[in-house]
Parts: structure tokens; C-alpha cells; sequence
């Protein structure tokens, strides 16, 4: 993937002050939280304060809704996949290649090891000329 038109970092595109739902809370409580945020992802932090996983809308849905299971007892922990991070300071392009690579929309961001926000396609988006969009979006929504 070729290099964006601009030198920004992570850290001048991401939505800062990211939320996490506690590894223990239930997912009842995590879709409340989407709720009141309006996001459709929220970082799972352990009780040391650390990223654990990232969870979303979907994940709810399609692995506890659809399979029949208790939303006040299945836990965001069990849910929580994907340790997949960048850093504030990282390039653009590193951030790109990191979701293209994992195939997903949305990345924690970390800053001394502490989750300081979340960058989405969207974000990264904003910053792409047309063609690298194009490329972004094809290497994220291809079949894995």
C-alpha cells in the first residue's frame, strides 16, 4: 500500500479519550455504554487498567443474541479477541496496514501502554486520496 498525501500521525486523526467496559462487565452493560456513546466498539480493559480486547456491536449480536445466550451473564471478557493495537505516534500507513492486515474498521490506540483513543476507517479515510481509499477498503472487506 502506498504511502497517504499527508505525514499525520494516528494521534491527529484518532477519537480521543476512548471508553473501555471492564473485563468482567456484562454485555448488557457494553451495549448500554454503545448506547449512551454512540460507537459500535469499546475497548475491554482488565482491572489493571490494560487493554485486553476490543468488542463489538456486531460480536454481540452474532455471538451471544443469535446463539441464545443471557446478555446480563456472558461477560465482555469472553468476548474480548483480537489483542491488535497502534501506537499515538504511528504513521497513518502503519495504522492501515495493521487493520488491512487483521481485516478490521476500528484500532485501539495506546500511549505509554494506556488506551488514549480509537481510530476508524472513517478517520483514516478523511486523510486517503480516492485510489488509496479504494485499496484500504477492498484489503478490509475482502473474504478472509
Amino acid at each position: 500500500m502506498g504511502t497517504p498525501g499527508t505525514n499525520k500521525r494516528v494521534q491527529d486523526v484518532m477519537h480521543q479519550g476512548a471508553e473501555c467496559i471492564g473485563e468482567h462487565d456484562s454485555l448488557r452493560m457494553a451495549t448500554q455504554m454503545m448506547r449512551d456513546l454512540s460507537v459500535g466498539a469499546l475497548p475491554i480493559c482488565g482491572e489493571d487498567d490494560r487493554l485486553k480486547g476490543i468488542i463489538t456491536d456486531r460480536d454481540i449480536v452474532i455471538k451471544c443474541c443469535a446463539e441464545g445466550k443471557d446478555l446480563d451473564r456472558m461477560t465482555a471478557g469472553e468476548l474480548a479477541h483480537g489483542l491488535v493495537w497502534t501506537e499515538s505516534g504511528s504513521s497513518l500507513e502503519e495504522a492501515l496496514q495493521m487493520m488491512a492486515q487483521h481485516q478490521i474498521k476500528r484500532l485501539p490506540v495506546l500511549e505509554n501502554k494506556r488506551i488514549v483513543g480509537m481510530v476508524s476507517e472513517a478517520d483514516l479515510a478523511k486523510e486517503l486520496p480516492d485510489n488509496k481509499l479504494a485499496e484500504f477498503v477492498h484489503r478490509v472487506y475482502a473474504p478472509a
